[in-house]
């Protein structure tokens, strides 16, 4: 039975002592009030616009870089393959291709739209090791999520041959999976160095493991471990020895939650010591701030809302984001209108943004079209007059929205909208942020080699873009307008 007494309202959230400039400038909000919503702004009103680097991917999930001075720019492909843009163009052949090479006996899982190939991260001493890691959901598992280290041939630096995958590949974490969605996410590095790992709850829909807030499963957290073992070591991974729950003891457990001790023996005491934070209901997307080491987490939610969630570079882990008990500030299951949540007694750290999916928040315009379904965060842009700037897309309504802080406030304004359906985010070596689209809807999703191809899109000043460049179709310029009419 999953933990149903975790409702401190921080807890295991500690704020390091700050510069009194540093702390004002982010903060985690303390009530609902504080969260932000649609038609903010951001400084400047910055002018945006997408630029199309390369085409032709089927599915794309995941772009990222190296950082090893190569300029390369790495997407996944939702059906298995590592694709690399080089020196603009798209190569034909695939860094890395899971659909040729079968090194661990089991085969990339493509069966439901949000199954595949999710994400790359390349090792932080990349250039000198070789090492990258992939996150997959595999068959003939159901859908299990797997972590595995490849190692690049240094003599063949763009592609990974079947013998070169096959002599390297090292199984990090397998991650079982109930259902068949919400079961993957981005992987990424940490400016600690640590991997971070996006877990969804697994799946179905209303948490029905109560996943979320059950700190004995990797499932509905993100999660954090450190993958510089001896070569070896038996062990693929070890703990950080700072990670909240390495050492979740009867005391520690009872002071940390404030519950009394009959009630200690309706919770796990086993927590798993590779959590970092918890109550999360799909973390697909997260990014972590290259200039202040800061982490935003866009965690998609179901039906109604979805929230952005921020976490400083000084936590120390361990924040509870509410799921299964809250969706963004609202209560889970939704009970009665929205206006009607203001009084539900929240559950662990509130986000620093929200926006619904179809009827807007209380006050606020409807919209013929909806507001989106689905979350993307995109990256975080330190240019362009976007200056510490989360960029979120959607899935699908197109819309693209900055989320920053300004006057002692959230703010989350609404750029543009496209035509385009985000599916991940990341950065190019010059810390521009990327983003990618595909045409896998739900009710249209026909697999990744049969669905319209995607693309990959550069995000910069509309008033930089390079003459006779292929700019995203917009629908609406600052579609905020619209909101606040």
């Amino acid at each position: 039975m999953a933990n149903k007494f975790l409702s401190c309202s921080m807890c295991c959230m500690f704020i390091a002592a700050l510069p009194a400039v540093e702390a004002a400038a982010r903060s985690v909000p303390q009530n609902p009030d504080e969260v932000a919503r649609p038609s903010g702004q951001l400084p400047g009103d910055p002018k945006i616009a997408l630029v199309k680097i390369a085409d032709g991917l089927a599915d794309p999930t995941n772009v990222t870089n190296a950082k090893d001075g190569s300029g390369r720019i790495f997407v996944t492909e939702r059906v298995g393959r590592v694709r690399v843009v080089k020196d603009g163009k798209l190569l034909k052949e695939p860094f890395l291709d899971l659909t040729k090479i079968n090194p661990l006996g089991n085969v990339v899982q493509t069966g439901f739209v949000e199954q595949g190939l999710y994400a790359v991260a390349f090792d932080p001493n990349f250039k000198d090791n070789g090492h990258f890691y992939v996150h997959y959901a595999s068959l003939p598992f159901n859908g299990d999520g797997m972590i595995v280290r490849f190692t690049v041939d240094q003599n063949s630096p763009d592609s990974v041959s079947k013998e070169q995958a096959n002599k390297t590949a090292k199984v990090i974490m397998r991650i079982p999976q109930p259902y068949y969605n919400h079961n993957g996410g981005e992987i990424a590095f940490g400016p600690d160095g640590y991997l971070y790992i996006g877990s969804g709850d697994g799946g179905w829909e209303g948490d029905p493991l109560e996943a979320g807030q059950d700190l004995n499963t990797w499932l509905g957290k993100l999660l954090r471990i450190d993958v510089t073992v001896p070569e070896d070591s038996a062990e693929p991974y070890r703990i950080p020895p700072d990670n909240p729950f390495v050492a979740a003891q009867k005391e520690q457990l009872m002071n940390l939650f404030g519950i009394e001790e009959e009630k200690f023996a309706q919770i796990h005491t086993k927590a798993k010591p590779e959590i970092w934070a918890y109550g999360l209901r799909n973390p697909y997307q997260f990014a972590f701030d290259e200039k202040t080491g800061d982490l935003f987490i866009a965690d998609v939610g179901q039906n109604y809302w979805e929230e952005i969630n921020f976490q400083p570079a000084s936590s120390k882990g361990g924040e509870n984001y509410g799921w299964d008990h809250m969706m963004g500030t609202m209560c889970f299951p939704l009970k009665g209108k929205p206006e009607d949540q203001k009084n539900c007694s929240t559950v662990g750290v509130l986000p620093a943004a929200e926006y619904p999916h179809q009827k807007p928040y209380p006050g606020a315009q409807d919209l013929t079209n909806g507001w989106g379904c689905s979350a993307q965060g995109l990256g975080v842009a330190n240019y362009g007059g976007m200056q510490g700037a989360f960029l979120v897309g959607d899935w699908c309504s197109g819309r693209l929205w900055g989320l920053t802080w300004m006057d002692g406030k959230w703010q989350y304004d609404e750029l543009l909208q496209t035509g385009l359906q985000f599916t991940a985010g990341g950065y190019d070596e010059e810390g521009n942020v990327l983003a990618v689209n595909a045409s896998n809807a739900y009710l249209a999703d026909q697999g990744p080699l049969e669905n319209p191809p995607g693309s990959l899109w550069r995000i910069m000043p509309a008033d930089e873009v390079p003459d006779g460049a292929e700019t995203a179709r917009v629908l609406k310029q600052d579609a905020k307008v619209e909101q606040r009419q």
